[in-house]
């Protein structure tokens, strides 16, 4: 199926340009005109007749691009959404991309066909120049997640700072051996809460080992198994933080797999406070994000650009909190390796 972004590129000019082009709207000079027509005539390209009545009127219908709608963490991010974007007259279209950045990139192209008034990016796995340009094609906000060194609306929490306090409060508990179960590493949200982790060891002194560090992917079977590759190591931490909850509870089933006892052989923290922390047992201590208010304030932002308003501010940092459960504990005497 050739797309809009197809003929903007043999014409060698924006999707916008060719937006222009197609319905008639703004000036674009006789050559780039024929420049356009010539790359929809050689390429077949069939403009998308919903799309051109969207353009006439406002679709009052934003996109929601998230990487995961089974995880519990997005379900309540969209429910703000949802909430605010009702009381508003719009309605939210949900774009899961299954956590694959080919469906991320073709969710985001169906965006540039303009069959919504204005897109939530709650997945950031896309390049900074790619999000830069969609910005400029129309209202965009990103929500839960940022990008480097650009100036798209954001809404999240400052994960370096949640993961430093998360690590700092174990390393107070008297843990010294601390293992961390991250997301993605390409994942700049990902990337801060590394830092985070390796922030609170050094500023205590202790050793950053790399080691130790096990990438999973959020999901709990990758909790479980970086979980069973940091058991398999000689000397075992004391301690693991885990960058997602679902990931911690997969350490909790790795290590009762085991027979470790939690947190008598090992404490477990992990991070976002889903409902399911505080289901399973012990219930799981862990960094409580505030989901409804982001998905809430990221769908207010993007509807005030929509309909013309000015941003009080663009980048809004919420607040974070420890929460403390059953999960962690002081280490015990040395009988099973790690201080």
């Amino acid at each position: 199926m050739v797309k809009m972004s197809d003929v903007a590129k043999r014409a060698n000019v924006s999707t916008a340009t060719v937006s222009r082009v197609l319905s008639k709207e703004g000036y674009v000079s006789e050559e780039t005109r024929n420049k356009v027509l010539k790359a929809i005539d050689v390429l077949g390209y069939t403009p998308n007749r919903l799309a051109s009545n969207f353009r006439k009127s406002s679709s009052h219908t934003v996109l929601a691009i998230i990487p995961d709608i089974t995880n519990p963490f997005f379900s309540e991010v969209v429910k703000g959404l949802e909430k605010v974007a009702a009381e508003r007259g719009y309605h939210v279209l949900l774009g899961d991309t299954g956590n694959s950045l080919n469906v991320e990139r073709d969710l985001m192209e169906l965006v540039r066909e303009q069959l919504a008034d204005g897109v939530i990016l709650a997945t950031a796995r896309v390049t900074n120049e790619e999000i830069e340009k969609l910005g400029r094609e129309l209202p965009l906000v990103v929500a839960c997640e940022y990008f480097d060194g650009i100036s798209i609306p954001t809404v999240s929490i400052d994960n370096v700072v949640a993961a430093r306090e998360a690590t700092q409060y174990l390393i107070d508990c008297g843990h010294r051996r601390i293992a961390l179960i991250s997301g993605r590493f390409n994942i700049v949200l990902n990337r801060d809460r590394i830092r985070g982790y390796r922030q609170a060891l050094e500023y205590s002194g202790l050793p950053v080992q790399e080691s130790l560090i096990q990438e999973g992917d959020w999901t709990m079977e990758s909790g479980m198994n970086a979980m069973s590759r940091i058991l398999a190591m000689d000397q075992l931490p004391t301690a693991v933080f885990a960058a997602s909850d679902e990931m911690a509870v997969g350490a909790l089933k790795s290590l009762k797999a085991k027979g470790l006892r939690v947190p008598n052989d090992m404490s477990v923290m992990g991070f976002d406070d889903i409902s399911l922390s505080e289901m399973v047992e012990p219930e799981l201590s862990t960094v409580r994000q505030p989901k409804r208010e982001l998905g809430e304030l990221a769908i207010r932002m993007l509807l005030n650009i929509v309909e013309g308003k000015k941003l009080e501010r663009t980048q809004v940092i919420l607040p974070h909190r420890l929460m403390i459960r059953g999960s962690t504990a002081p280490p015990s005497p040395p009988h099973g390796g790690g201080r």
